[in-house]
């Protein structure tokens, strides 16, 4: 049967002319007599349509459509109880427009995101859509349409973005298109989280896993996500004194009742009244902000999307949110993740506890806990550096923390490249700089440990068996060559740090690369005088590579140059014109002779003696 219909469809595309539409058009525009051409209009607006024909259709019913649009009932409104107002002809023919115009709207959401329509076209029938929005509310913005067509690109199963760069290129400059965009992104996360509990519970009741559902999800987050990177900050459209508005003149009575009519739960008297304010509009925005992102981190991110949440955090969101602790929660179990993600999220998470007053009692186990060799090759390791030496810069860090965070540094120092050396060192200077009570790790010689560091003597100890070790336990001195200090241990108030020294920046002296070797003579320095020494900004060797060491030492000036050099090898070791000299002269042997001479100088002058000295005898004799 469909194929059938299929069949009349294409035979029908081909009788009708182009010329046949502009007919159609031109009778519906100009008398109600000619109406039920309006349903012939709609055929044409389909996706297996060529292109002219829906472009011809569709100028004709947006002409028809859109000065009726605020006399026709609400698509959601109940027809009324009265048998006078069901019995009336203009009522009854309005209710008939208005279910037109719905399959208008759907028939040009078909077409949008149909793979068969090209970009141009697509283009056309988002401005169409977007004009229906801007006059189909009696003058207001029409919310409805909006979010039908925002769910629909968002539920489209083609990963291509056109619509959405066009969205945001062309509207998303308009304050009531961004304020209604927050609105739907705020609804679909709310039914995406619920969708994701449900499949959760069918799947550990059921036991089996498509996989497909799994992957239209993660596509949906995705559109979300870039949808809301692509909307402006708040504050750059709000703040300022003109302001655009799509569904309005951009009048201030316009902004108020476009915001007032989807927000009347927060409305009072006085707003009723008076006229919003650029103020009170900023506040309706972030409030809607909020909420939207709060939704949408409450999904199950994908792993790349979640890194592109966390690396813009704190400038994109943070900044703009009415409340910025209520992402406490979120950043903070991204912090316990571990690895990348929790490097990432120490940006957000510095920003609430040093400007809103978060209180993160694990903070510094934490931080200790990312210092591993594999985050000096990270890739956002020149932030994370930065944010270490701000959260231990503060005087009230305890010392033993200080400590822990200086050994464990040290210790990296001689497993990692030169590049991370050098970032060690600017941080260990500060360290040592900003809390002169853990300057003892420098000056300590040897391993630092105790007798109370040794098992055997502590034994010995308990027993009561040895009054030297007794005695010596209790002065702790020092067994030479063993180092306290626990690099393994995850705690840093049980690392022992306090107990060691930093005899691992003393081998830098010694490293191979010459950036290192002499950037460590900076610690030889007395760094508790704070008015002869300045800290290090750990910003200009936190991004460090061999590339940039070996291009600056390419751009050093060498003080030592050569005075001499040969533009062309020498083949020997004088030339022709070095071959005389004051009071010597060298002349060239034959070849023959230079040959028999290189290979048996030796033998021949051993034999020449040799027959001398029997000539001698036998003359002698």
């Amino acid at each position: 049967m469909a194929s059938i219909l299929s069949k009349k469809q294409k035979q029908k595309h081909k009788s009708t002319k182009l010329s046949d539409l502009k007919t159609l058009g031109h009778d519906l525009l100009s008398s109600r007599a000619h109406v039920n051409n309006l349903p012939k209009l709609l055929y044409f607006v389909s996706p297996t349509s060529p292109p002219q024909f829906v472009l011809e259709s569709l100028l004709s019913l947006q002409a028809f459509f859109t000065p009726l649009l605020p006399d026709l009932p609400s698509s959601s409104s109940k027809p009324s109880a009265s048998n006078a107002s069901q019995d009336d002809p203009d009522f009854i023919y309005r209710t008939w427009l208005r279910s037109k115009f719905d399959e208008l709207v759907e028939s040009l959401i078909q077409v949008l995101l149909s793979p068969q329509s090209d970009e141009t076209l697509k283009e056309v029938v988002l401005d169409t859509l977007m004009e229906f929005v801007k006059s189909g509310n009696g003058g207001r913005f029409h919310s409805a349409i909006y979010h039908r067509l925002l769910r629909s690109i968002v539920y489209s199963t083609t990963p291509d973005n056109f619509l959405l760069d066009v969205l945001a290129s062309k509207y998303f400059k308009y304050i009531d298109v961004r304020y209604f965009t927050y609105i739907s992104l705020e609804k679909l996360s709310r039914v995406l989280d619920a969708k994701d509990i449900s499949d959760d519970r069918n799947l550990n009741t059921d036991g089996n896993d498509g996989g497909h559902p799994r992957e239209s999800m993660d596509l949906l987050i995705r559109k979300i996500h870039y949808i809301m990177s692509h909307i402006p900050s708040v504050e750059a459209s709000v703040e300022k004194t003109g302001y655009d508005m799509w569904s309005g003149s951009g009048d201030d009575g316009d902004i108020s009742g476009n915001l007032k009519a989807e927000n009347k739960q927060h409305m009072t008297e006085k707003h009723n009244d008076k006229v919003l304010t650029a103020a009170s509009i900023a506040k309706k925005m972030k409030l809607k902000f909020t909420k939207a992102w709060l939704s949408f981190l409450r999904l199950p991110l994908p792993l790349d999307v979640y890194k592109e949440v966390l690396a813009t955090l704190h400038q994109a969101v943070i900044p703009h949110l009415s409340n910025p602790v209520l992402l406490c929660d979120f950043l903070t179990r991204s912090y316990d993740i571990g690895g990348v993600i929790s490097v990432m999220a120490l940006s957000g998470l510095f920003i609430l506890m040093t400007q809103y007053g978060l209180e993160y009692p694990n903070f510094y186990e934490k931080l200790y806990a990312l210092l591993v060799p594999s985050i000096f090759m990270a890739k956002h390791r020149s932030k994370f550096f930065q944010l270490v030496d701000a959260c231990l810069k503060s005087p009230l860090l305890p010392a033993y923390l200080a400590a822990a965070f200086a050994k464990k540094l040290s210790r990296l120092s001689i497993s990692v490249p030169p590049s991370g050396a050098l970032v060690i060192i600017a941080l260990v200077h500060n360290l040592l700089r900003r809390h002169p009570s853990i300057n003892c790790l420098v000056n300590r010689g040897g391993g630092g440990a105790t007798v109370k560091d040794d098992p055997e003597t502590e034994q010995r100890v308990a027993d009561g068996v040895d009054d030297t070790a007794t005695a010596s336990a209790d002065k702790s001195v020092k067994k030479p060559g063993v180092d306290p200090f626990d690099n393994e241990q995850s705690d840093p108030i049980k690392s022992n740090a306090m107990r060691s020294s930093l005899w691992e920046i003393d081998t830098l002296r010694h490293h191979y690369c010459p950036a290192v070797s002499r950037f460590v003579l900076s610690l030889e320095n007395d760094l508790t005088v704070r008015a002869k020494t300045t800290e290090i900004s750990v910003g200009d060797f936190s991004s460090g590579s061999y590339a940039t060491i070996f291009g600056e030492q390419m751009r050093r000036r060498i003080k030592l140059a050569p005075l001499a050099y040969y533009k062309v090898p020498p083949t020997s070791l004088f030339s022709e014109s070095e071959s005389e000299f004051l009071g010597w002269t060298f002349k060239c042997e034959d070849s023959k002779r230079k040959n028999d001479i290189n290979d048996e100088n030796g033998k021949i002058d051993r034999e020449c003696d040799h027959n001398s000295v029997k000539r001698q005898r036998v003359e002698c004799s």
